[in-house]
């Protein structure tokens, strides 16, 4: 069997979890793609200028996650506006300069809700004021949103999402939170006690909505089944991210993605249909 001659990776802390190495991988077979490999690495926000300066030509990309969005602008030749706008970089691609930093998560965000048929809105909530909440407001506004309503558990937080687009943007306590006709709802809270909480404040009848909830572990979550049962289209975290992968891919390879069979692969190793 021959040597990889082209490598990628994820690296975060902790990593093993990362689903990535699966999506990238059924990727590359789809694609045909023999000569990449895609390998999972834990480094920390200390260890990621030594490690991305350790790393020779044949280093075509990295995918990042927690906690290194942030500190990825310190190692980053340059960064486009995009990733500059979200506030984080999740993407790293060799260029003839150095490391172009860039975010993906704006892609997925925009990708998931529009194959969910939730385009042409012009109104959307945010549930949660994290760093995924950036990406995104950013998404909806890929998708034609102008009004958009932040429900945050820590509203001061969420000042300064105002400063993200050009756009009206709401900021309501969560506890206070009440939809009142948004086409969509993207939900960056974790699953646990916080999910649960915000599924609370569904009533009333959701067809026509479409809810995007970032997780994708246990699912569907407390959020996701209270929407679902409202009468909402609902869709996994999964969804974003084989969409925000997809696109990381491209960059990398330069190829179209497979996109299909890197959603194949993630529903597989989740244990994931569809319509679940």
């Amino acid at each position: 069997m021959l040597s990889p001659t082209h490598h990628a990776g994820v690296l975060g802390s902790p990593i093993r979890h990362s689903l990535s190495p699966t999506l990238h991988r059924a990727g590359y077979v789809a694609a045909g793609l023999s000569g990449w490999d895609y390998t999972p690495h834990d480094v920390d926000e200390g260890g990621l200028a030594p490690f991305v300066a350790g790393l020779d030509g044949s280093w075509r990309g990295l995918s990042l996650t927690m906690p290194l969005k942030v500190s990825a602008f310190e190692v980053a030749d340059e960064v486009s506006e995009l990733a500059h706008r979200a506030g984080a970089i999740n993407t790293l691609v060799r260029t003839d300069a150095g490391w172009r930093g860039d975010n993906t998560d704006v892609h997925g965000v925009t990708r998931a809700l529009a194959d969910a048929g939730a385009t042409g809105i012009t109104s959307a909530t945010i549930v949660g004021s994290g760093a995924t909440a950036r990406s995104a407001l950013l998404g909806l506004v890929g998708l034609g949103a102008t009004r958009i309503t932040v429900a945050a558990r820590t509203p001061q937080r969420a000042e300064e999402l105002r400063d993200v687009a050009d756009v009206d943007v709401l900021i309501v306590p969560l506890d206070e939170w009440s939809l009142t006709g948004d086409a969509a709802i993207v939900s960056t809270v974790p699953g646990g006690p916080a999910n649960a909480a915000a599924a609370g404040h569904l009533t009333g009848v959701l067809d026509g909505v479409t809810l995007l909830d970032v997780v994708y572990a246990d699912w569907p979550t407390p959020l996701a089944r209270a929407a679902r049962e409202h009468g909402a289209t609902i869709v996994s975290g999964l969804e974003m991210l084989v969409h925000q992968a997809a696109r990381q891919f491209e960059l990398f390879t330069g190829t179209p993605a497979p996109v299909e069979a890197m959603q194949s692969a993630g529903r597989a190793a989740l244990g994931h249909t569809p319509d679940a």
